[in-house]
Order: structure tokens, then sequence, then C-alpha cells
């Protein structure tokens, strides 16, 4: 893979840096960013200085989360952007053995153990899947904790060389083969993580002095979902560098199966459906869209919801919905209303706290977006934060 649009001289400004690797198939959010010319080292998505080995798991995430961040050129992929993160680059079926590969660079190859990992808390991935948002660093940290629980074993797939790494004594935490592992640092031939393929160099892409392929198996689990991630997390052996990458995917279940629908929105505002799709049933007309909104007020002020529809004001606070108040505490400052709304309706929205003078405060932009689910769910509920 060449990438024509990262300049020669990107080229060799980079080459003075100490580089490493980044997920290659299923395509990354880091390789996508590299190939639209916006990341000039895709393998520079580093974790450092932290503790990456004996214990593989020990290392908290910080504002790297599960999916990276490259502080070479300001980029988190844990945030959407234009060219990444909006929609699944591939498609599995659970329960199907697929191969996934990641590549390290020639100068970087610092041996270790990689995994791959998805997490099935849906509610917590669809924060990395939301457009315009940015994930907190205890969210990073909770997704990561839920990646790690999710840990596609090596020996979920029949016939693997899950083997030891050689580079690990039994009783060490890093004694484990569940996830993978690179060959002897200091082997003679076949060494570290170049050793697992043997490629030959250049067989993948890297800025600094050209990548070798890392290429295994994962069995996909018995989880459904429209939208969801893909991990990737190596831990040097060499180095105090843990690196991390992720790609968007789908998975449908055994028998073509699709997750139930559900609505992407932007800024914080998470959609839940409470009843599931199934194929006997009617497509529900007209749904029951329940806004949750947390945000502290003052005695006398008010939340509306005001939106470009007719039902919520066509942007004009004097006829949005007013919200109720009636659950909201100190500690839980819920703000909520029900309104009823024609099936696949899309519209633009915001939040408006008017004071008890009348003078209204609107949130902040971009403008929320929303479209009533189409399917068989009579009732969804969008949750969300002030802005």
């Amino acid at each position: 893979m060449k990438l024509s649009s990262i300049s020669l001289a990107a080229i060799a400004s980079a080459v003075a840096v100490d580089a490493h690797g980044y997920l290659t198939i299923p395509f990354s959010r880091t390789r996508l960013g590299a190939e639209a010319g916006l990341d000039t080292c895709p393998e520079c998505s580093i974790l450092e200085p932290v503790t990456a080995w004996p214990n593989v798991t020990e290392a908290r995430v910080g504002r790297s989360g599960p999916c990276g961040y490259n502080a070479r050129v300001s980029i988190d992929y844990n945030q959407p952007a234009a060219n990444w993160g909006n929609s699944p680059v591939v498609t599995y079926k659970a329960g199907d053995v697929v191969d996934v590969q990641w590549c390290v660079d020639n100068n970087g190859d610092h041996g270790g153990m990689f995994s791959y990992r998805i997490c099935q808390d849906q509610a917590l991935v669809n924060k990395f899947l939301t457009p315009g948002y940015l994930p907190t660093e205890a969210e990073k940290q909770a997704a990561e904790d839920c990646f790690e629980r999710g840990t596609l074993s090596c020996t979920d797939v029949n016939g693997q060389n899950c083997n030891f790494s050689p580079d690990c004594q039994p009783g060490q935490a890093c004694w484990r083969n569940d996830w993978f592992t690179c060959n002897a640092f200091q082997a003679d031939n076949r060494r570290a993580c170049q050793g697992v393929d043997n490629a030959p160099r250049g067989s993948c892409f890297t800025t600094i002095a050209g990548g070798y392929t890392v290429t295994k198996k994962i069995k996909i689990p018995n989880y459904v979902s429209g939208h969801t991630l893909l991990s990737f997390r190596w831990n040097s052996f060499q180095t105090a560098q843990v690196y991390l990458s992720c790609a968007d995917i789908a998975i449908v279940g055994s028998n073509g199966e699709t997750a139930p629908t559900t609505t992407k929105t932007t800024a914080t505002t998470l959609v839940t459906s409470s009843k599931t799709a199934d194929a006997s049933c009617t497509p529900a007309a007209t749904v029951a869209v329940t806004f949750n909104h947390k945000v502290s007020t003052s005695y006398g002020e008010s939340i509306k919801l005001v939106g470009s529809i007719s039902q919520l004001g066509s942007w004009n606070p004097s006829s949005g919905v007013a919200l109720s108040a009636a659950q909201y505490t100190t500690s839980n400052p819920l703000w909520t209303t029900t309104v009823k709304l024609p099936a696949g309706t899309k519209f633009e929205y915001k939040f408006v706290k008017v004071s008890s003078s009348g003078a209204a405060t609107w949130e902040s932009d971009p403008n929320r977006l929303y479209t009533v689910p189409q399917s068989c769910s009579d009732s969804v509920t969008a949750a969300s934060s002030w802005k």
C-alpha cells in the first residue's frame, strides 16, 4: 500500500522517530487517517511511558483510549471525523473465523504480545460513534476495561498456534495464551513481531522504515451490532509503550439477523429502544420519544426543547416543549418530556434554558440531529447533557 498524499518532506522528518505499529485489516481509523493524508505517521499512536510488561493489562489508557491518540499529528481516533468512524468498514457474521492484520515498522519492532477485543456494552461504545463527541478520559478507560473483558482469545480458533511468549516466564502476568504472542525478541531469525508472518519489508505501509504484516485469526463473538468497534492493542516487550487502534465494524447474527434499529445522534445524545423488532410485528407509525436531559438549574429556571419541526416550536422558544423537573435532584439534575412523532421524522433541535424573566439561553452549537426510528418499537429514549 502506498500513500501518495504523504509528502517526501513529511517522510523525511519522520525517520528520527522511534516508530511502531497499527491495525490495518480491517481498515482501522488510523489507516483511514493515513490514507486521507491527515496522519503522516500512522504507526506513531503511542501510549507512553507505561508499564507494558510483564503485566499487559496494568497500564491505564488515558487520552489514548481504545482507539489511540497520535500526539505527532494531534489526532484523537476515539472521536469520529470526516474520514473515519461514521460507518462500518466491514460486516462480519457472529461465529465466523476471520483474518486480522496489523503492521509493525522495521525500526520499531519491540516484540511482546498483542490482542483483539470487542466490547459488548453498546451504550458505552456509542460514545465513540457519536459525531462531534470526544469521549472523556473516564469514558475511555471504562471502554478499555470493557474491551479487555471482551478479548478475542487466540485459543478460540481451532488449530491456531497459541504458544506462550518466549520472553515471558511462568508465574508472570504475561504468561497467558489468550493473547497473541510475537517471537523471541533476540531470536536469530524470525525475530519478534516480524517473525509472526516472516513477511518482506514493505509488505505493509509505515512512513519511517517500511513495515511488516502481522497476521492472525479471530473468532467473532455471538454478538449482533449494526455498528461497533474492533480494538487492537499491542504491548511492547522492549519498551514501556502500548499501541492502540480500532476499526469500525458491524456484526450480523449467524443466520444474518441484524441489530434492532437505533438512531445515531450528535453531541452527547444516546438513544435506546424499549421494544425489539421481529419479523412478525408491524412497524410503528408514531413513536413516543422521551427526551431525558441533564442540566443544573437555579430556582425559577425551566428547560424547553426547541427544534426545526412544528411539534418542537419551529425554533421559537415560546412555542417549544417544556420539560418536567419532577425527577430533578441536586445529584441527578434530570429534566424530561415525551413527544409523539411520526416514524422517520428527521429534525434538528436544541435545549433552551429559560429564566424567570423569560430570557432564553440556548445550548452551544452544533445543533443536535435526530431521526425518529422506523421499527416495531413504539417508544424510544434519547438521553443527553447540556452543552
